[in-house]
């Protein structure tokens, strides 16, 4: 009796660590990973967790910030705002190279699928579940770029960390609905001119309530000139919520 129950418990351990082996193999994200983000200026993010990333906005190639070269990057999903070359930037050659889906509202995505992108249409107020999480598109008050098109920001929650990205947009009031997303990082604009200010920009970070924020799309050129570490001093000193100044190239553990 004793050895039929020694050879039963020998069958069990080796059914559980063949079974613990195939999840391991096919678990590219374990629980330990960290969550990052970098920073390729203008409005450019890459978050990873594990061997999953996720680019926004990636205008790499013609940018003056030079963080990163379009054909080193690698991802599964792209998020684009709108339109605009700043913004679609090395979207195409990036997708197609690496078959990344690339998320935007519907008539980007309409456009970006005759060109050989794999696309997800999505459209303002929707939200949809990936293997990460989830993304929601928001309004976002800026010229979309493309005709018929609205511009928008995301709300995405990558492996736990709730990150809204503003994308181009004037301040709205109805930002204050953010904040019920309990966003974890605001990612938002404060060049002025084609976008919020500094001054704006930090009215936006009293309604969204985010617990931390990372400046963008500013210094790219003359006419979105702007200091981060004057919209760090004023959000901190108004609202004790920590801001972080990205440089080019550089990696924040969110």
């Amino acid at each position: 009796m004793l050895r039929k129950f020694l050879v039963y418990a020998t069958f069990l351990m080796l059914l559980l660590s063949s079974s613990l082996t195939a999840a391991a193999s096919v678990n590219d994200n374990p629980v330990n990973e960290k969550v990052t983000l970098t920073y390729y200026g203008q409005s450019a993010f890459m978050l990873s967790h594990g061997n999953t990333r996720l680019i926004f906005d990636p205008y790499l190639s013609k940018s003056p910030w030079k963080a990163a070269n379009a054909d080193e990057i690698e991802c599964q999903y792209i998020l684009v705002s709108h339109g605009h070359q700043d913004h679609l930037g090395d979207t195409v050659p990036i997708a197609k190279r690496t078959g990344a889906k690339v998320i935007t509202f519907n008539a980007l995505a309409g456009l970006l699928k005759e060109q050989g992108c794999d696309v997800v249409p999505m459209d303002i107020g929707g939200q949809r579940v990936f293997d990460f999480g989830y993304v929601k598109l928001t309004p976002a008050v800026h010229g979309s770029g493309v005709p018929g098109g609205l511009a928008a920001g995301f709300i995405v929650n990558f492996y736990g960390k709730t990150i809204y990205f503003a994308g181009d947009t004037a301040l709205f009031g109805d930002m204050a609905f953010i904040a019920k997303a309990k966003v974890d990082y605001a990612l938002l604009p404060i060049g002025d001119n084609y976008t919020m200010g500094i001054a704006d920009a930090v009215d936006a970070v009293g309604l969204i309530k985010p617990k931390a924020v990372i400046p963008m799309h500013y210094n790219t050129n003359p006419l979105i000139k702007a200091s981060p570490e004057e919209f760090k001093k004023v959000v901190e000193k108004r609202y004790r919520i920590p801001v972080h100044v990205m440089q080019s190239g550089g990696t924040l553990v969110l």
